[in-house]
């Protein structure tokens, strides 16, 4: 089967692979696996049979009750549908407003990063962590021959996050983790002339990405308090969103090679 990042469809713009990046032991997460998605709720006859093709077996949305409410996602054969909805509206969930646990984490302040600050606060809530802990807990049960898709709107914020996560899991370094979380904002311009990019021109793209200003920082709301609030992935991993070390070496073994 082809690697193709960004996969073409009618009905979204934003559909992609995240296989690919490697990690600093050399291994690389696996293709045709896992994909993050903006919005699918236009797909057409011919996605529906794209997708189902692809084997891709669970969508996993992270949008509001409104959001779904308003535009559903249009579901194809086999496919599971999970809700996700990952944004809680019950500020008495957000540890990150505890002067206690933030002091015990070591937690960084992001004053100069407002993106970042929603995305610790995202990170640190108590609702969206059992929502991510959703997307874990199906990539783990997923059968060897299936693959997953997450998605919330426009396929950056909320699925940002995801991707970070799932990222930061399998090893991947926190600029790789920085590119494609910038890639979209390069291939909407692609995506609304139709005239999508080749996988050499998408690498070129990232290659040319400035991780160390702008929208190129927000992504670090994750990545940084996670290293510096638990010092690794794997403490957060188990501490925050309840799962054990052997479900990480599960998880590694499954989406590595």
């Amino acid at each position: 089967m082809a690697h193709n990042r960004l996969v073409a469809l009618d009905g979204a713009l934003n559909f992609r692979d995240v296989g690919g990046y490697q990690n600093a032991q050399g291994q690389s997460v696996k293709w045709n696996k896992i994909y993050r998605s903006d919005s699918l709720s236009s797909l057409s006859f011919k996605d529906k049979i794209k997708l189902a093709k692809l084997k891709v077996a669970v969508d996993c949305d992270l949008r509001s009750s409104y959001e779904k409410n308003s535009s559903p996602d249009v579901l194809w054969a086999s496919v599971k549908y999970v809700d996700v909805p990952l944004y809680s509206d019950n500020i008495s969930e957000d540890k990150s407003d505890n002067k206690l646990f933030r002091f015990f984490h070591h937690l960084p302040n992001l004053k100069d990063n407002f993106i970042g600050q929603i995305y610790q606060r995202t990170l640190l809530n108590t609702h969206s962590q059992e929502e991510f802990a959703k997307v874990f807990a199906e990539l783990l049960e997923l059968p060897a021959d299936q693959a997953l898709v997450y998605h919330c709107s426009a396929g950056k914020d909320r699925t940002g996050m995801v991707s970070a996560l799932i990222l930061m899991g399998l090893g991947v370094d926190d600029d790789t983790i920085a590119r494609d979380y910038l890639l979209t904002n390069e291939l909407y311009d692609f995506a609304v002339s139709r005239n999508l990019p080749s996988n050499d021109q998408i690498s070129a793209i990232i290659a040319k990405m400035n991780v160390t200003k702008g929208e190129g920082i927000a992504i670090r709301g994750i990545t940084e308090t996670i290293r510096q609030g638990w010092g690794s992935f794997d403490s957060f991993f188990k501490k925050e969103l309840g799962f054990s070390q052997a479900d990480l070496k599960q998880l590694r073994a499954m989406y590595l090679e």
